[in-house]
Formats: structure tokens, sequence, C-alpha cells
């Protein structure tokens, strides 16, 4: 028998996609069903206490999580989020549920036997619950005790050498796509490049010394797998000088009907014959494809690399054959100023070890930042208070045609009160449990 009845967070087992409620259920059963097994450092009954408060929060509208304060280990000021329950008497087994993040490898490679060692430290001292991956791409290991933080950290430091990912007002754990290890596309090897920064920059990602947050994304092409343009402070985006390759044969042979286009992606539904003309010509952002029935034809001085192109038929293009990558600047999500998509601030730049084009601009905008930016604000934030102008001239670029902030698109969705159902509440229920 379950330790709390949960009604409201049994309907999200519903349905036929996978369920977060199904995962913390079965580490429940798991530890109920087998006590002995492990000699768990923090209450067995972690899980089933999980459970019970999530479904307060449900019934009560809102979070049952508090901050409580810092917590951390030695050395260290970031990779641990502190958390903890604010009924501690009804759920001690969430009394504390720390997270600790967990420094990903590049392109988030793993062997079997490093994947077993981590699964295992949190056996033994968490809930057993991970997260594969973050929003800024550590593994994140949901929900433990202070008392274990520094037992965690030996273990992964010493035994699996491997580090904390990054938190609070510093450098975050950069992140990257999988690159040239194995896509034919990408236009520099963003995993050297991450493992090169990460290796550089250890003290900005554990001793947090900026105004707020601070994020390096590596996308390999303008395809942007990782989304950095949306997503990272930093974005470094492979492209290309070159005109784009074209193989006229394997054009044809996606007009007959030979190839599929997308590389076959979309293939479950029956879309009808590829039509050249509306599906790459009349979508291209700089118009300029033309298509005469027999050739296809590209203005490169035009093209502004979004590759939808080469996405539709990547047996018949290529990416030019001197490439390297767009820096950019400024993505956020909302916090003091609203969300924003990163600008353009140096429109080409070789990427090739030791990689000191890319690390220079990152050390001078670091110099800016800290000296102009406010607590809490992102360097986007201050980039948009203080001007682009004013961070190309940091950096040293000469201001050009390509440093636009619009066209942009906003990356977020708002829902309006109505479209989600009415979240009255008696505000005196409220004041029962939170003074002013």
């Amino acid at each position: 028998m379950a330790k709390h009845k949960t009604p409201m967070l049994d309907e999200l087992t519903k349905g036929p996609w996978p369920s977060w409620v199904d995962d913390i259920k079965g580490e429940a059963e798991r530890r109920k069903a087998n006590p002995d097994n492990i000699d768990y450092q923090i209450p067995a009954d972690v899980c089933e206490d999980w459970l019970g408060l999530q479904e307060l929060s449900y019934k009560d509208m809102e979070t049952h999580w508090k901050h409580g304060g810092i917590v951390g280990v030695f050395g260290y000021g970031g990779g641990v989020i502190g958390r903890y329950c604010d009924m501690p008497q009804q759920f001690p087994g969430v009394a504390h549920f720390h997270t600790v993040r967990v420094n990903q490898p590049s392109g988030k490679y793993y062997t079997t036997k490093f994947l077993t060692d981590l699964c295992d430290i949190w056996d033994l001292r968490g809930s057993g619950m991970t997260n594969m991956h973050g929003s800024t791409g550590d593994i994140v290991l949901l929900g433990t005790f202070t008392e274990q933080l520094e037992e965690i950290f030996f273990e992964l430091t010493h035994n699996m050498n491997t580090d904390l990912g990054g938190s609070g007002s510093n450098l975050r754990t950069p992140a990257g796509c999988l690159g040239k290890s194995r896509c034919e596309f990408a236009c520099y090897d963003t995993m050297a490049l991450e493992y090169s920064m990460v290796q550089q920059y250890q003290d900005e990602l554990h001793r947090p010394a900026f105004p707020y947050k601070f994020k390096f994304k590596f996308d390999g092409c303008p395809m942007g797998c990782v989304c950095s343009i949306a997503r990272s402070d930093f974005s470094v985006i492979g492209t290309w000088k070159s005109d784009i390759r074209i193989d006229q044969g394997a054009v044809k042979a996606y007009v007959g009907g030979e190839f599929k286009p997308n590389a076959g992606a979309h293939a479950g539904r029956d879309w009808g014959k590829f039509d050249i003309t509306a599906e790459v010509v009349n979508r291209c952002p700089g118009q300029c494809i033309k298509w005469d029935g027999s050739k296809l034809s590209i203005d490169n001085k035009n093209c502004v690399r979004c590759m939808h192109c080469i996405a539709v038929m990547p047996r018949a293009l290529r990416v030019g054959e001197e490439t390297g990558a767009s820096i950019l600047l400024g993505a956020k999500a909302p916090i003091l100023d609203g969300q924003q998509m990163a600008s353009l601030i140096v429109p080409f730049v070789p990427v090739e070890e030791p990689f000191d084009e890319v690390k220079e601009v990152v050390e001078k905008i670091w110099d800016w930042w800290m000296e102009e930016g406010k607590n809490r604000e992102r360097v986007g934030e201050t980039m948009r208070r203080m001007s682009l102008q004013k961070v190309l001239n940091v950096i040293g670029v000469e201001p050009d045609a390509r440093h636009v902030k619009y066209p942009r698109e906003n990356p977020y969705i708002f829902w309006k009160e109505e479209e989600v159902g009415n979240w009255d509440r008696p505000v005196e229920e409220y004041r029962k449990r939170h003074a002013r």
C-alpha cells in the first residue's frame, strides 16, 4: 500500500506518454521491496514522501519546497542547489532534498561503467532519481541530505574523475552538440572547444564572481541542435565563408523521387511528391535559390546560412569548405528584463586549437560585464541597457550590416489565465500558512 494517496498525480500517469510520476513510483516500490539490499544513507521512503509532498502542492496550488539557505561542498560556491521541504514533520523523507549537478562530458558520451558507478552513488546516498540532462546540460542528481554532500563530492572527484557542474552567479557547465564525432555538417569541433573551455575556466565554474549566471553553448552548425541562440549567454554557432557545394545529380534525384527529402525524417505520413520549388526555393529566407527545372543555383552573397536547403536535401548540398563560427551574445529567459535571443557580435572567427580567438572575446566581455553589470543582471541585459555598440567597442569589432537586432523571434510561449484554468483562491488560507 502506498504511503500517501496521490489521486491528482495519478492523472498524470494516464495516456500514451511516459510520466515522471511513474518513474518516482517505480523507484519508491523498488526501495520498499528491497530495504536490506542497499544500506541507504538517506530515508528509504524518500520517493514516497516526494510523491506525497507533490500531491499536497497540487492540492494547495502552491509549492511546498523552500530555499532554506546555501549548502555546498568545501571550496566550491556552486554545484549544489539547496532545497528543503516546508513540512518536514509530515514528510521527513524529503526534509532535505538537495540537487547535485555533475559536469557532463563533451557530447554527452558515457561508458556503461561511468553510468553504473553514478547510479550506485545515488542509490546509496540520494533518492535514486536523476535527470539526464538538465536545461544547462548537467547530469542532475535529484534529492539528498546535507550530510551526504561531501561524501558524494569525494566519490565523484576521487573515484570517478569527474566534477560538479555550475550553479549560482558563475559560469554554468558548457554544453555542445556531438559535432564532428557524428555529424558531417559540423563546421568546427564542438567537443574539443567545449572541453578546452571547461578545463581553462574551472575557477569561474565553481567560485561565483559574476553579476549573474553565464552560459556557453556550442552548435556545430546553424541547425542548432543545442539551441544555443536562444539558451546561452555566449553562443558559438558553426558557419562557413565559401559557397555552398552543390551536387546537381543528387538534386535531380530528389526531384525525381529517388532520394527522400529531409533524410526521410518525415516519412511517417504521405506528403505527396517532393516539390523543390515549394519546399526549398520558396522557403529560403534570403530568396537566393533558383531552380530552372534542370539546375539549382544559389546566390551565395544573399545566403543567410540558415541551412534549410541543406536539411531538406542533405545528399545534394554541403556547407562551404572554409568553415569557422559566428559568436552571438545575450540570450536569456525572462528574469529582470524579459526574454531575448542572442545578438551577433562576431560574424566569423576561426575555431581551431587552442581556440585563442574565442577565448579572447570571452575574457573581454567578462571584464566589461563584471565592471558594468548590475546584481542579477545577465550579460544580455547589460548589453541591452548599454547598447550593442558598446559591446562591439569592448571586443574591438567594427560594426557592419550583419550586427542587427531584428528580425528576431520570441522563443517563449506565454499562456493567458483563461487558457489554463481559474487560479483564484482565497488569500486568507494562504496567509494562515505564510505570514507576511
